[in-house]
């Protein structure tokens, strides 16, 4: 009796009839587990979320119309179209192409930027604002070339940054819209690419 238990606790296989040993044992067990985990991997691989555009089968590519300004911002236009063609190709669901060549178009209008001070600082006896809010407010639709009915039709989207105030304050208010148009070119784009 005291051989068998020191065999036990040096780990060395007991060796039985009929009972297969502690290593074989492990073994199959460590091969079950192998079989098992490579099943649920070859399973599980046609599962989950679905990567790919979700735009329409026909539509491949679109046009960025010139945007319209209708604010007091000089920039908001061409800060909106540069962030509307650089959101596009990220999201790749459309390929940029030329107005002419384009499936379908984007008409944007800028019709308001607002820019409002949230905190003040006191500096020099005096109370000064440190810290702005900018919204960019517009709207925007798809249509197709030649058509009079809209893809996606008018509607208004519109984007918010908060910014300090720097030693330049046109760096920052530069800063600020270029963060709000982006904040609308990612919703115009999600609103376009997910209208079906």
């Amino acid at each position: 009796m005291k051989k068998i238990r020191n065999e036990y606790r040096s780990g060395r296989v007991l060796h039985m009839p009929g009972v297969p040993g502690l290593r074989a044992f492990s073994a199959a067990v460590r091969h079950l587990f192998f079989l098992l985990l490579l099943l649920a991997a070859a399973f599980s691989g046609g599962c989950g979320y679905r990567i790919g555009n979700m735009m329409h089968p026909q539509i491949k590519t679109i046009g960025i119309a010139p945007v319209k300004n209708k604010s007091r911002e000089v920039l908001a236009a061409i800060v909106m179209r540069r962030l509307l063609a650089e959101r596009f190709m990220f999201d790749g669901s459309l390929k940029i192409v030329p107005m002419e060549k384009a499936d379908c178009i984007i008409y944007c209008q800028i019709n308001d930027v607002t820019q409002s001070a949230v905190q003040w600082e006191d500096k020099d006896e005096e109370d000064r604002p440190s810290e702005f809010n900018i919204t960019v407010s517009g709207d925007f639709m798809v249509l197709l070339p030649g058509r009079t009915v809209p893809l996606v039709k008018k509607r208004s989207v519109s984007g918010s940054c908060t910014y300090q105030f720097l030693t330049d304050p046109a760096i920052g208010k530069e800063s600020g819209l270029t963060q709000a148009c982006l904040q609308m070119a990612n919703l115009i784009v999600q609103y376009t690419v997910e209208a079906w």
